[in-house]
């Protein structure tokens, strides 16, 4: 006997929602790994709100640069306590772009495909009700990424973004060696550059990100953010901060 057609279509509907399966293709989200607007520099900042952002954010407009920022919801610290949320909105009204990290710095190529999307949404969520905006762009922690990840990404209408330099400060690199990779970076005068630096070294925000920009605007670069270099739209939806309430928590 055949199954009635409403619990066939009920049927379908489930499979559909949730992870993909070998009956049904998904399409993979767009991977940026570098600018695209010549002469362009878009230096990024991972795993923050952190300490140092508003000083981050003070260097770069007094340079009339722009940076952007890939924030975690529950990583160095729960993005909901009063100052990092206060952190959130200083970068995003000093005219930075804010972005996805993910919610607590999880490999994602670990995760299931329920899980995967539970790391992008609780940030994406938080970010639309502390800035107002809902990104567009995502970065995977570590840089790590497999087909459920972009699979999701590409429901969620995410950008996943990794980056084609990396200075080396959550690695291990001395403030001395991160600036020798920039004179390095400046000789070989790539077209466009994608930085990928963190707001959580004392080091990054204090001496070599304003080494960083002496040496690429002498270089006659301009410091865009990601969306400017990529020519792709920063944000899902842009609104408003919305009121904090009892469940604003991590």
């Amino acid at each position: 006997m055949f199954a009635p057609l409403a619990f066939v279509t009920m049927a379908m509907a489930l499979v559909s929602a949730t992870e993909p399966s070998r009956l049904q293709k998904r399409q993979n989200a767009q991977v940026v790994t570098n600018c695209v607007k010549p002469n362009t520099v878009a230096l990024t900042f991972d795993d923050g709100p952190w300490i140092y952002l508003q000083d981050i954010s003070n260097t770069l407009k007094a340079a009339n640069a722009t940076g952007t920022f890939f924030f975690n919801g529950n990583n160095w610290g729960c993005i909901y306590d009063q100052d990092m949320s206060a952190r959130v909105q200083y970068a995003y009204k000093n005219g930075h772009q804010i972005a996805s990290h993910t919610w607590s710095h999880a490999d994602l190529t670990t995760l299931s495909w329920d899980n995967i999307h539970n790391e992008m949404w609780l940030v994406e969520q938080a970010l639309t009700r502390i800035a107002g905006v809902t990104p567009a762009f995502m970065r995977p922690p570590y840089g790590n990424y497999n087909d459920l990840v972009l699979q999701a990404s590409y429901i969620r209408k995410q950008v996943v973004t990794i980056w084609d330099f990396d200075d080396g400060d959550s690695t291990g690199a001395s403030a001395a060696q991160s600036e020798s990779d920039y004179d390095a970076l400046v000789r070989s005068h790539p077209g466009t550059v994608l930085s990928l630096n963190h707001e959580t070294q004392e080091t990054t925000a204090h001496q070599v990100l304003p080494y960083a920009i002496q040496k690429l605007k002498a270089a006659g670069y301009q410091l865009v953010s990601l969306a400017d270099c990529t020519g792709l739209p920063a944000y899902q939806f842009v609104g408003s901060p919305q009121t904090r309430t009892s469940d604003w928590h991590c």
